[in-house]
C-alpha cells in the first residue's frame, strides 16, 4: 500500500500527517488523492469515519498557487459545524506550509468579520450554502476564479433542502471547476446533480468499518454540565481503564480538564491545538507507549490517532455531528478487539443525542449514577422542570430531564452541604 508521499502529497504536509499519528492511507484516501490530482472529475460514495474529508483536502492543497490571490477551491457542507470542521482540518495540514488561507463561511457568524477577511487572499473558502449565496448577491464573493469544487455531505443537503442552492450558486458563480461529489448515498436527486454538472467523473466507492455497532459497547451518562467532572473521574475510577481517550469540544475545556486530572491524581496528558507540534508529538508517545493512562484531547488533534490497547472513550463533550461521534469511538475497539465508549449527556444536548442515534441507526443505553451524575432538586426546578404541587412528602418522586424516570429523592440533610475533610 502506497504512503502519502507516494500519492503526490508534499514534503511538509507528509510531516504533518506523520506527527498525528496519519502514516497509511484509507482507501479512499488511496482512490481519490491520484484522480483529483490528474485533474478528474470524482464521485464518492463513503460513509463517516472513511477519512474522506483528508481524500479531498490534501489534493486540493496540492494544487492551489500561492502567487494568487484568488479563491481557487470552494468546498461546499450542509452545516457550519461540518464547515468549521473542515477548515481546521484544512489549517492543521498547512501548519508547515507557507501562503495558503482559508476562510469558513457560514450563518450565525458576524457578517462583517467575514467582508474583512475576504477583503485579503483567501485560497479556499469553506461554505454552508445559504451564507454563500448570501455573499454572491452582496458581491462580497467571486466565485468565477474557482478551479476545483467540492460538494461535501450531498445526501445531506438533499435532506435539508439545499439542492437548490446548490444548483444556483453552480449556475451563477462557477466556471467550470473540476468537481467533487461526496456522498454516503446516492439517491436519484443526487445521481441527477452529478449527471448535470460532472464531467467523465471517477466513481469511488468505499464501505466504511463497521466499528459503531458490532464491536464497541456505547452507553450515555446522564449527568448535567455542572456535574460532569465528578460524574468522569467516578467513571475512571470505576472502570480504570488500560487506556482511555477523553474528548473535550474546545482546546480550553481540555486544557481545563487535563489540569483538573492532574490535581486529583490521574495519570494524564492533553493532546489539542494549542501545543507546539514537539509537544503534541511527545504527547502521544507517550500515550502509545503506556506512559500516561489518559490522554484529553479535541476532535482535530485527535484525528488519526490509531493506538492499540485503547480500552475506554469518554465523551466529556458530546459531539456535535455524527462524523465526529464515528470517529471518537472508533478510537477503541481496534484491531478486533473490545472497547467501550461513555458520553456524557446534559439536558441541552440532546438534540445532539437524537442526531447521532439516528445517525448510527441505534438506540443508545442511558444510565444514571445517583448522587453523582444527577443533580440535586433544587437544580431540576431552575433547568426548568415541572415544580410538584400538593402536600410536601419526603418520599415524593421526580423525574430526570433525559430519561424521564422516576427515583426517590430524601429530605435535605443540614449535614449534607458541609465541607468534606481531605
Amino acid at each position: 500500500m502506497p504512503d502519502f508521499l507516494q500519492l503526490g502529497i508534499r514534503k511538509e504536509i507528509n510531516y504533518t500527517l506523520k506527527s498525528l499519528g496519519m502514516v497509511t492511507p484509507t482507501p479512499i484516501q488511496e482512490r481519490t488523492i491520484p484522480a483529483v490530482l490528474e485533474g478528474k472529475d470524482v464521485i464518492a460514495k463513503a460513509q463517516t469515519g472513511t477519512g474522506k474529508t483528508l481524500a479531498f483536502v490534501l489534493p486540493i492543497l496540492e494544487k492551489i498557487d500561492v502567487q494568487s490571490s484568488d479563491v481557487q477551491a470552494l468546498i461546499l457542507t450542509p452545516t457550519r459545524e461540518l464547515a468549521q470542521q473542515i477548515s481546521k482540518e484544512i489549517k492543521r495540514m498547512i501548519e508547515n506550509v507557507e501562503g495558503i488561507n482559508v476562510l469558513a463561511v457560514y450563518g450565525g457568524q458576524d457578517v462583517e468579520h467575514q467582508l474583512k477577511k475576504l477583503r485579503g487572499a483567501q485560497h479556499i473558502v469553506v461554505a454552508t450554502p445559504g451564507r454563500l449565496l448570501d455573499h454572491i448577491r452582496r458581491g462580497t464573493i467571486d466565485l468565477l476564479s474557482v478551479k476545483m469544487f467540492v460538494i461535501d455531505e450531498a445526501d445531506q443537503m438533499l435532506l435539508m433542502g439545499f439542492l437548490p442552492e446548490v444548483n444556483k450558486i453552480i449556475d451563477e458563480a462557477l466556471s467550470s471547476p473540476q468537481t467533487m461529489l461526496f456522498s454516503a448515498t446516492m439517491p436519484h436527486e443526487i445521481t441527477t446533480l452529478a449527471q448535470k454538472y460532472l464531467v467523465e467523473p471517477e466513481i469511488i466507492e468505499v464501505k466504511a468499518k463497521k466499528v459503531t455497532v458490532e464491536v464497541i459497547k456505547q452507553v450515555v451518562i446522564e449527568t448535567t454540565d455542572r456535574r460532569k467532572q465528578q460524574t468522569l473521574f467516578r467513571l475512571l475510577d470505576e472502570h480504570r481503564p488500560f487506556l482511555a481517550i477523553i474528548f473535550c469540544r474546545t482546546k480550553l475545556r481540555a486544557s481545563k480538564l487535563h489540569e483538573a486530572l492532574i490535581l486529583n491524581g490521574y495519570n494524564s496528558d492533553e493532546l489539542h491545538g494549542d501545543l507546539s507540534q514537539a509537544k503534541r508529538e511527545k504527547a502521544m508517545k507517550r500515550f502509545r507507549e503506556a506512559k500516561t493512562q489518559f490522554l484529553v484531547a479535541t476532535d482535530v488533534a485527535a484525528r488519526g490517532l490509531d493506538v492499540k490497547g485503547v480500552t475506554h472513550v469518554y465523551n466529556y463533550d458530546i459531539p456535535q455531528d455524527v462524523e465526529s461521534y464515528v470517529h471518537r469511538i472508533g478510537r477503541t475497539g481496534r484491531a478486533g478487539g473490545d472497547g467501550v465508549a461513555y458520553t456524557l449527556v446534559a439536558p441541552k444536548d440532546l438534540d445532539f443525542l437524537r442526531m447521532i442515534e439516528k445517525g448510527i441507526q441505534q438506540k443508545l443505553e442511558i444510565q444514571v449514577i445517583k448522587g453523582v451524575s444527577i443533580p440535586d432538586r433544587e437544580d431540576y426546578e431552575r433547568m426548568g422542570t415541572k415544580k410538584h404541587s400538593g402536600k410536601r412528602s419526603e418520599d415524593r418522586k421526580h423525574t430526570t430531564p433525559i430519561t424521564g424516570k422516576k427515583y426517590n429523592r430524601p429530605r435535605s440533610n443540614p449535614t449534607r452541604n458541609k465541607k468534606r475533610s481531605r
